[in-house]
């Protein structure tokens, strides 16, 4: 069977900065305290002309542009979102459209913040049985605009969340590389701890569910912070034991961007002691099923990783969703490229005392 592997990878984050200030004078909070609660400090939020599409779109061509090829080259769109244009059509046809990938199947994936890993899996079985003569890329983007749903006066969730999309492009590569592995888990006794509560059949929208909140985003934060303590490093134990890979050989880490300091405290129990743990949620905070794209982006545009190296990316989400994947990066020899304001964001590593009240 062909190995699949990334080929090329790019990100959108809007250029509209918001601050801590911004955002904890509505929720009633400080700056110093969404700091110290959760490692953020600013979040980018998407235009008022923007929606998911539009975001997932600018992703998808720069990763297209990095891979060397063209829309028409694809055999499939999958974007993983669940901010959504409209309920339907998916936002993938809408992405299709906008970057010219006629000969595509285009559908979204919907496993909350856990939906690149899934749609990852998804895309990779596809052109792993793809049949003699047929296209063997798939683009996988991950885009989310949670700014459109967030209470701003809930302090649980309105500075947790940023707006962005990313995307690789999945293609043959040599054999053995790429992708080793991808597990995905889901817990549904557990799908109350995140949720949107109306807006679906259950709940269709109505002037008393828009009184009383019902379309905001909502989640019990102790709920999730338990779960992933309890899911997370079993999982991640498990990818590796499948893919017969012991953890000292994994040199890079790309988890889910919920919460810096969760993500600190859980660090020294998942066992990848001599791998490098990249976060980017100081800068662009928890873009949902955009988090873990825009990362590999970050990592690739910085130039630290290198081909050959093993990655464990790691994604949890409403659901109780769980995905896992261990890849080889196959990318390598781009120079480092400036961002779109023209800086080189830095990403902080295992190498690097995470502070995150530090000015």
């Amino acid at each position: 069977m062909q190995s699949i592997g990334i080929t090329g990878v790019g990100s959108y984050l809007p250029e509209t900065v918001i601050s801590n200030a911004e955002i904890g004078h509505g929720a009633g909070v400080t700056d110093e305290w969404i700091v110290r609660k959760t490692g953020i400090r600013e979040r980018r939020r998407a235009a008022p002309h923007e929606a998911t599409s539009d975001l997932a779109a600018v992703a998808a061509r720069r990763a297209l542009d990095r891979a060397g090829l063209t829309a028409d080259q694809l055999a499939y769109v999958v974007v993983a979102t669940s901010t959504p244009d409209h309920p339907q059509p998916a936002t993938a046809a809408l992405v299709q459209d906008r970057i010219g990938a006629r000969r595509a199947a285009a559908f979204d994936v919907n496993a909350v913040c856990s939906g690149f890993v899934y749609a990852l899996k998804t895309a990779e079985r596809l052109l792993a049985g793809a049949a003699p003569g047929e296209p063997r890329h798939a683009l996988v983007v991950g885009a989310d605009i949670y700014s459109r749903i967030l209470d701003y006066t809930d302090r649980r969730t309105a500075a947790l969340f940023g707006d962005g999309a990313g995307a690789v492009v999945l293609g043959p590569v040599p054999a053995g590389q790429g992708l080793k592995h991808v597990s995905l888990v889901s817990r549904g006794d557990a799908h109350g701890l995140i949720r949107v509560e109306a807006g679906g059949s259950r709940r269709p929208a109505s002037p008393s569910t828009v009184a009383e909140g019902g379309h905001y985003f909502r989640m019990d934060g102790r709920g999730v912070r338990s779960f992933v303590q309890q899911n997370l490093p079993y999982e991640i134990g498990r990818l590796l034991r499948k893919a017969a890979v012991l953890p000292d050989a994994v040199r890079h880490f790309v988890p889910h961007q919920a919460n810096g300091i969760m993500l600190a405290e859980l660090w020294p129990d998942l066992g990848l002691h001599r791998a490098a743990l990249h976060l980017t949620l100081e800068r662009y905070a928890n873009t949902g099923a955009a988090s873990v794209p825009v990362t590999l982006a970050e990592m690739d545009r910085t130039g630290v990783v290198a081909p050959g190296e093993l990655v464990v990316l790691a994604a949890f989400g409403g659901g109780m969703s769980v995905g896992t994947a261990l890849l080889e990066w196959t990318l390598g020899g781009a120079d480092a490229r400036p961002a779109a304001d023209g800086t080189f964001p830095e990403l902080l590593t295992a190498g690097e005392p995470f502070s995150p009240v530090a000015s």
